[in-house]
């Protein structure tokens, strides 16, 4: 196997390689390999329960063990690319998750399928940590807003074909073939990275590891995505669910002491003082929390209300992902050119505007009717996510780049976690508060009035959620056009 081209050095020990483009293609195929798998095994889940004849409740930690893990060590992971260097860490991640493929589709019993859900997610977090990380390390910040579109566009395109190709290997090879499919899509990725991405060394290590720190953390969110994952079928109101969030919220004090004294922290909290990180990261919290909320609701919206085949729900659902895939790259490119917080700003207006349209959804509309709501949805979430993590990356220091690139992730993850329990949430108290057939009855049984009221009122919160981030893309938007020379001044400062 030939090496691949050294490359171009700079004075901060950024790599801008030659081969740079063909080696987003590796990462690119890495990021789809994990983004189709989380959204394609929720397919199988039906089948799942018949197959080991067990309860839904037990086959939910299919999905569940996979986000746990993904969510909870995604900035220990940032931390081992750092100590390993980003490529071989990507690597190894890509390996283990292949490893937790193989073992998946073997599986002779559900907790079984579970481990190796796990251990799928251990390497899925590597992916998804330094994806990022290693196109900062090796694009220049003129090209790194069109990169980060590329790679944004991939997730979306996942996002969207995940359900469809599930089914498909469903239906072909049975269960087990769903959770196979990524073997070969993950070994094509490691090829490519493997031949085309420039050595990447360890950053030097700056004292011992925050064991510490990270365990908490890690501890904390777990205790808050059980606690999220628990009240949708408890409510909010459950000792348990009470319990589990008042330890997450102890964890994330203990957290942040932590942090404040050790000489290696973890997440380095003056990093977050800076709004133009600080302000992006909540700014991407906002957003998918947003996105949680809303995704969760529209294939109820279609199945249950407009009864369409399962077949139809899956094609439809692809609609805005698809938007979104078509127009993250433009977005990334916009970002380079015009400046990355201008176009996060517009994302943040249309996905308000979408999101208040959906609010006024009426089934009389039909699937046309649907297709018009959904695409300024679809608009927003390409235009945000390459534009806002150009900008949250581009105001990260060298040394930074790394943990910045996880917190990335971690807020993407965390407020999915988050909108889509606070989404169930709205949209039960709405709609079975207001049914005349009470909770007992099963969610597709309740009337139509029922259904809708819950759907606006939850995409009415949505709609909040989304003004509260243009509130803060406003201001992103000025210390842009303030921030230049005081980046450049502070990175001087830290040298």
């Amino acid at each position: 196997m030939s090496a691949p081209d050294a490359p171009f050095p700079h004075p901060h020990g950024i790599h801008y390689s030659p081969k740079r483009w063909e080696g987003l293609f590796g990462i690119g195929v890495g990021v789809f390999m994990f983004t189709l798998d989380t959204s394609s095994a929720n397919v199988a889940l039906p089948t799942l329960v018949k197959a080991f004849d067990t309860t839904l409740a037990a086959v939910q930690w299919v999905v569940l063990a996979y986000l746990l893990v993904l969510t909870a060590l995604v900035l220990g992971a940032a931390r081992v690319g750092e100590r390993l260097g980003r490529k071989r860490a990507y690597l190894m991640g890509l390996g283990i998750f292949c490893a937790g493929a193989v073992a998946a589709s073997l599986a002779p019993a559900i907790g079984w399928l579970i481990a190796a859900r796990a251990l799928q997610g251990l390497g899925a977090v590597f992916v998804s940590a330094l994806g990022g990380a290693i196109v900062a390390q090796t694009f220049p910040p003129t090209e790194r807003g069109r990169a980060l579109g590329v790679i944004a566009s991939v997730v979306l395109a996942g996002v969207a074909l995940g359900p469809t190709v599930g089914g498909l290997m469903l239906g072909w090879f049975g269960w087990r073939g769903v959770f196979l499919q990524s073997v070969p899509v993950g070994l094509l990725a490691m090829l490519v990275v493997a031949r085309v991405i420039p050595h990447l060394p360890p950053t030097p290590p700056r004292g011992r590891f925050d064991w510490a720190g990270a365990i908490t953390l890690a501890a904390s969110l777990v205790a808050f995505a059980l606690g999220l994952t628990r009240a949708q079928s408890e409510g909010f109101a459950s000792v348990q669910v009470l319990g589990m969030l008042a330890m997450a919220a102890g964890g994330v004090a203990a957290f942040v002491a932590i942090e404040s004294r050790v000489a290696n922290p973890v997440v380095n909290l003056h990093t977050l003082r800076r709004e133009s990180i600080g302000l992006g990261l909540a700014l991407g919290m906002l957003v998918f929390m947003t996105l949680g909320a809303v995704t969760l609701l529209l294939p109820f919206y279609l199945q249950g209300i407009l009864n369409y085949p399962p077949a139809k729900v899956g094609l439809l659902m692809a609609v805005a992902p698809a938007v979104g895939m078509v127009m993250a790259p433009v977005a990334g490119t916009l970002a380079d050119r015009m400046g990355p917080r201008r176009v996060t700003f517009a994302a943040l207006l249309v996905l308000t505007a979408g999101c208040a349209s959906l609010a006024t959804l009426r089934p009389e509309g039909g699937e046309w009717g649907y297709v018009l709501h959904v695409i300024p949805f679809g608009l927003a979430t390409g235009l945000f996510t390459s534009a806002n993590n150009s900008a949250v990356l581009n105001a990260a220091r060298p040394e930074e780049i790394g943990i910045v690139a996880g917190l990335v992730s971690l807020a993407r993850t965390l407020g999915q976690s988050t909108g889509v329990p606070l989404g169930a949430a709205v949209f039960a108290l709405f709609a079975l508060g207001h049914a005349t057939h009470g909770d007992a009855r099963a969610l597709l049984a309740l009337p139509t009035d029922a259904l809708m009221r819950g759907m606006h009122w939850t995409f009415g919160a949505a709609t909040v959620l989304a003004a509260a981030g243009t509130v803060v893309a406003t201001r992103l938007l000025k210390v842009e056009r303030a921030g230049p020379s005081v980046v450049v001044e502070d990175r001087k400062t830290s040298e």
